[in-house]
């Protein structure tokens, strides 16, 4: 098994300064580019960006960012998080990835996915009715020009194309390329054909429930005659020095965006019996860096996966709090968990 990768996943979400105040999105932004190079400079492996279309989010072009966090970082692998495939154009998805991967010096990533929000269908222009011929074709299209040879693809969503050339290239000859999966099985099954890596988005209950696609991604490859690629997750947490500071300190804003989410998708508010059970047994790493570090330790042995993204900023967090974590993410909770798997080896 190759070492476990750890990475930092955020949406941008608008935090709030000393005062409790929103900031604005471009301060947000700044914020998140101050994060990233905090990160770089503590060892974590990567960040990725999420892309948004709504309020609670500064980050609607994660490439934009990443190419600015490109310029003041030396190590940290730069991704989305995801980019939403289906509403966009494959050829300027891979044309904006590849000028970070140049600028970066060959540290870009994407990860492709449905998304989990719809508004970037209207906002440009996209049928909600083509949800799954929009990124099935669409994906098809990306896997041929990660070979970075002419294209010659024909479809329904976009115009065709003929013997075409697609730049810039990347030096190393092909773009790190991952397929972020939610929980459907058809997805993991496509990623699987493409022969791409598998990300899981498991932002509730057990992380072992995710054993089944694991293990159906990789008899899938079988099948397909494709590579079976380590397997990623994220999931969403906080940390802090102790377990109650982190808790309190998280509770309250991830409250506000999760009901506000929950209100457009039906679900009732969010009780705090139901925080404190997701933080002691489902897919929410909060605590202490010990407590997050046995936690994540444990998820990963369940499912065998080989990197963990933590989902840092749910909410409108305080900046300060923000940084804190990050550092403590780094700085603590990736040794501890490196150190607890070694031990159990």
């Amino acid at each position: 098994m190759a070492e476990l990768a750890f990475g930092l996943d955020t949406f941008g979400d608008i935090p709030v300064d000393d005062s409790g105040a929103p900031v604005t999105a471009a301060a947000a932004i700044r914020q998140v580019v101050d994060e990233a190079v905090l990160a770089d400079q503590i060892g974590v492996d990567a960040i990725a960006l999420g892309e948004h279309h709504r309020p609670e989010f500064s980050i609607s072009s994660p490439e934009t960012v990443l190419a600015g966090i490109a310029t003041r970082t030396s190590n940290i692998k730069l991704g989305s998080g995801v980019t939403v495939l289906s509403s966009d154009d494959p050829v300027r998805v891979f044309q904006r990835f590849s000028t970070v991967d140049a600028l970066s010096n060959g540290r870009a990533e994407v990860i492709l996915g449905r998304g989990s929000f719809t508004e970037s269908f209207p906002l440009f222009g996209y049928d909600l009715a083509d949800y799954d011929v929009l990124f099935e074709e669409k994906l098809q299209l990306f896997v041929q020009l990660l070979d970075e040879k002419p294209v010659t693809w024909e479809g329904t969503v976009r115009a065709a194309l003929d013997n075409i050339e697609v730049y810039p290239k990347t030096e190393s000859g092909r773009l790190d390329t991952w397929v972020g999966v939610g929980g459907s099985p058809q997805s993991v099954v496509r990623t699987a054909y493409y022969g791409l890596p598998l990300m899981l988005a498991i932002i509730g209950g057990s992380p072992e429930r995710f054993a089944p696609y694991i293990d159906l991604y990789q008899r899938a490859a079988q099948q397909f005659g494709t590579v079976a690629h380590p397997v990623g997750m994220h999931s969403p947490g906080f940390v802090a020095e102790t377990d109650e500071q982190a808790k309190e300190i998280y509770y309250a804003p991830y409250k506000v965006m999760r009901d506000r989410i929950g209100a457009l998708r039906g679900w009732p508010p969010l009780k705090r019996e139901e925080f404190e059970s997701e933080v002691l047994h489902g897919s929410m790493y909060v605590g202490s860096p010990e407590t997050v570090a046995h936690r994540i330790a444990g998820a990963v042995q369940a499912l065998g996966v080989e990197r963990f993204d933590l989902i840092y900023s749910g909410g409108p967090l305080p900046t300060s709090a923000r940084l804190k974590a990050v550092e403590l993410y780094g700085t603590k909770v990736i040794p501890l968990v490196r150190e607890i798997l070694e031990e159990s080896a």
